[in-house]
């Protein structure tokens, strides 16, 4: 009981610290969404916000991409994850470390490499003009699918990172018995290898789909104003229109979406392995 109590009073600064700081500023931000003139409590603000065909369109989009990229980060992250933990030890280190690189750039740089990739005289216009897929350079930038490429490009570290540590956790007589019990590859995964992985999975695919309907900066360089994005339109009512009660709901839907992601995420889990 006395280790129990010491623990406790250990962790309790920390506590203090993260319910003063943040959680407490987070509710009153959420719980003014919903305040209406006069001190009272309704959903007129949000019935307001989503009234509004480009708020609509916004939030559509936001959805959408982040889906994608949440997508395309599982669908590139497995393969790439399996081959790192299969790597020999002596080389794993190092295998991270390549893994973990991207991160350590800030984002800023990074968006901006990506706007000397994809601009008019940019590399990837010069070589569809090479290659004859264009005769004159395409409008690549301010599109959702430079957004796409540049938040996937952002976020995938974060997916791998998730998805490695699952597989290195993986006991490797599971997949052999898989196999000589007659399963192929894709049986194999479908059946051994993503039920034993899937709180990586999961993890890593909270973490991605957070990162997209967050992020700022991409969709703000990579989009600019043709591109608005939730996040870029919270900026918008705050710096530009002074709307703070609008910037209030993109708030709670920021936060309803990230919850409702990891919900669902864990609720396929759950069935899956109930089957």
């Amino acid at each position: 009981m006395q280790k129990k109590h010491v623990g406790m009073l250990l962790v309790a600064p920390a506590l203090v610290f993260t319910l003063a700081c943040f959680l407490l500023p987070v509710l009153a931000l959420l719980l003014e969404a919903f305040q209406i003139d006069g001190g009272a409590w309704g959903l007129q603000r949000f019935v307001a916000f989503f009234g509004d065909p480009l708020n609509r369109q916004v939030f559509l989009r936001t959805l959408r991409i982040a889906a994608l990229v949440t997508l395309s980060a599982v669908l590139l992250g497995y393969p790439a994850a399996q081959a790192a933990a299969k790597v020999a030890p002596r080389y794993r280190g190092l295998m991270l470390g390549m893994m973990i690189l991207p991160l350590m750039v800030s984002p800023i740089a990074r968006t901006y490499a990506w706007i000397v990739l994809l601009g008019r005289n940019g590399a990837v216009n010069s070589a569809l003009q090479a290659l004859g897929l264009s005769d004159e350079p395409q409008r690549l930038l301010f599109s959702e699918l430079a957004v796409y490429v540049g938040l996937l490009q952002l976020l995938l570290p974060l997916m791998l990172m998730s998805l490695v540590g699952a597989l290195e956790n993986l006991p490797r007589d599971v997949t052999h018995a898989a196999a000589t019990l007659g399963a192929n590859a894709w049986q194999t995964f479908c059946k051994v290898t993503l039920p034993l992985t899937q709180e990586g999975l999961i993890v890593g695919g909270t973490l991605v789909f957070t990162g997209c309907v967050t992020a700022y900066v991409t969709p703000a360089l990579l989009g600019g104003p043709k591109v608005l994005m939730l996040e870029t339109l919270l900026y918008q009512k705050v710096s530009v229109e002074s709307d703070f009660g609008s910037a209030n709901v993109i708030a709670v839907i920021l936060v309803v979406m990230t919850l409702m992601v990891n919900a669902g995420l864990k609720r396929i889990s759950s069935s899956r392995s109930k089957v």
